[in-house]
């Protein structure tokens, strides 16, 4: 993944592409402060889950970003955040759907055999360890709340 990261930042640095170099740059330092963090409590480097969680984190604030700019009315910022996003996305798994969600939920408790709400905590660990970067855990939580219910 670490690869895949700077490989895409040469080319962005070969093509001049300003917005995609300061993304890609944004990656690394998240990363690279994560390595730190680890290496000060005497864990490995951050791994490619890890990446993936970090970029689905870097996501989610851009996205809030955007709202925050449109309800603002600075729509040159939301769209700077969105073209971010975009950027990032790029590195993360496709995205389920949200009828895969649904079906995937539905599997998920079924597998584990979830009966009641106390079981959900097992149900969305199985989920965030098969699906990480797939899919927005808050919305599967609330499909899988109604399911147990």
């Amino acid at each position: 993944m670490r690869e895949k990261i700077a490989e895409a930042l040469k080319s962005a640095l070969k093509l001049q592409d300003k917005r995609r170099v300061s993304t890609l740059r944004l990656i690394q330092a998240a990363i690279q402060d994560r390595d730190i963090a680890n290496r000060g409590n005497g864990k490995d480097p951050v791994s490619d889950d890890e990446i993936l969680q970090i970029l689905t984190k870097m996501v989610k604030q851009r996205q809030e970003s955007a709202r925050a700019f449109e309800e603002g009315a600075r729509l040159e910022l939301a769209a700077q955040e969105r073209e971010e996003i975009a950027i990032i996305a790029d590195f993360l798994p496709k995205q389920l759907g949200e009828a895969d969600v649904r079906h995937v939920c539905k599997q998920v408790v079924q597998d584990v055999g979830a009966e009641g709400l106390r079981d959900m905590g097992r149900c969305m660990n199985v989920l965030k360890d098969k699906y990480a970067g797939q899919m927005d855990f808050a919305r599967a939580s609330g499909i899988v709340k109604d399911l147990l219910q």
